[in-house]
């Protein structure tokens, strides 16, 4: 074909890159896809350490399938992928990896190639076994110091649904409501997706409809974080021990506090009480608590990730934002099926908005003109003229937007101890 574009996924075999390349295999072909004029001239290179035969990736996504190379090498191998980037002259590279997120940022900036992933990685941090109940923030930490370094690329950093989509929609309440300033803003997360038939489930397994080592790096090996007055403050407590009240007009849940790279990006520039407050499945939840003891030993239980290809999967996933007032509270959020998502995407819910996230960030950055530099989403937004929130909605169309007429107050106030 005669491409005017080379996109280079990373990770491309894992389940956030099959939903990012569910959404591209329908642009494509939808003439009013934001990206259609784009992608009908793109050559696709997906890269994998361990790459998944052309086959898998002509069924799933038959309307791409022409436009695909397919690469097998580690990321490691930042001179490869050097080498990669100037001989393809790839244009964008999208980040689903577990690849050092600053070593393939510092490639994309050597060539003046665009940048977006879903997440800060370290492998420095993650092999550090003294920086326990701290990773997130200490990769953040590490980043922020080589920011201002990448002034060669446009990147956005953390793209996916949280961190990501949430600060789009945080901001947007936020300037929807000039009149009042929030004292707290809390991102949230019910996540009740799970296999409908129970025989399923195996001992010993700990289930997620997302990475489920990424998940417990969050509610076992992370102290409990929030920020307050730009600080990152932390409870010296196993995440699962406390619990906090959620309130979304008829939808009442209490979640974990867990960090999050969008907590930290948010209370950077807000003035405000800034935490994640997450539920997942009751199976997983009920898991942890019963082994709060020693959460070590669940390191080493089974892994599986909720996907709708093995069996049914019930319940939804909701992800927004709640932003609390003296009197009163706002809320915004987003509520996926599996078991609807599956049907048109072949993947599960969790990982679909994630990816719309993903599609967001890409089109902002081929379509929109957004200054060199690099930034988080709630920067994006912030600082230049990017339309990232009318992307995001193209494949993310409903929202749920409210009112709670109280407030259950700051985190403290929302504690139950269990």
């Amino acid at each position: 074909m005669n491409a005017s574009y080379a996109i280079t996924i990373l990770g491309s075999g894992g389940g956030v890159a099959k939903s990012v390349l569910s959404i591209l295999n329908r642009s494509i072909i939808d003439k009013q896809d934001p990206l259609h004029h784009i992608l009908s001239h793109t050559i696709f290179y997906l890269i994998d350490i361990n790459q998944k035969p052309i086959d898998y990736y002509a069924q799933l996504f038959p309307n791409l399938k022409d436009n695909l190379i397919l690469l097998e090498f580690d990321l490691q191998d930042n001179n490869k992928f050097h080498k990669h980037l100037e001989t393809t002259h790839t244009k964008v590279v999208i980040d689903v990896s577990w690849a050092d997120t600053i070593e393939m940022l510092a490639c994309c900036n050597a060539l003046g190639v665009y940048y977006i992933n879903t997440a800060l990685e370290n492998t420095m941090v993650d092999e550090d076994s003294s920086l326990y109940g701290f990773p997130l923030t200490e990769r953040y930490r590490r980043f922020e110091n080589r920011k201002k370094d990448f002034t060669n690329t446009k990147a956005i950093i953390s793209s996916g649904m949280n961190p990501g989509v949430v600060q789009w929609m945080a901001l947007k309440l936020i300037q929807d409501n000039p009149e009042e300033k929030p004292l707290a803003c809390y991102i949230v997360e019910h996540d009740t997706s799970f296999f409908a038939d129970k025989k399923m489930i195996k001992s010993e397994t700990i289930y997620t409809s997302w990475s489920v080592e990424c998940f417990l790096d969050e509610a076992i090996l992370s102290y409990p974080m929030f920020v307050k007055n730009h600080l990152p403050l932390y409870l010296y407590e196993e995440v699962y021990e406390s619990e906090y009240k959620v309130k979304l007009g008829k939808r009442e849940f209490y979640g974990c506090l867990m960090p999050h790279e969008e907590v930290l990006t948010l209370g950077k520039s807000y003035d405000m009480e800034i935490g994640f407050i997450y539920r997942v499945n009751e199976h997983t939840t009920e898991l942890i608590r019963n082994n709060l003891s020693d959460t070590d030993k669940l390191w080493d239980w089974n892994q599986q990730v909720i996907d709708p290809s093995e069996g049914e999967v019930e319940g939804d996933d909701l992800v927004g934002v709640l932003l609390v007032y003296e009197n009163h509270e706002r809320y915004m959020y987003n509520s996926m099926k599996s078991s609807e998502i599956f049907q048109t995407y072949k993947t599960n819910a969790t990982y679909f908005q994630v990816a719309c996230g993903i599609y967001a960030g890409l089109s902002s950055l081929l379509l929109d003109a957004i200054p060199t530099g690099v930034y988080y989403v709630d920067e994006l937004i912030s600082h230049t003229k990017s339309q990232y929130g009318k992307y995001a909605t193209y494949y993310m169309s409903e929202f749920v937007i409210g009112q709670n007429n109280h407030s259950d107050g700051f985190l403290h106030q929302r504690m139950r101890r269990l």
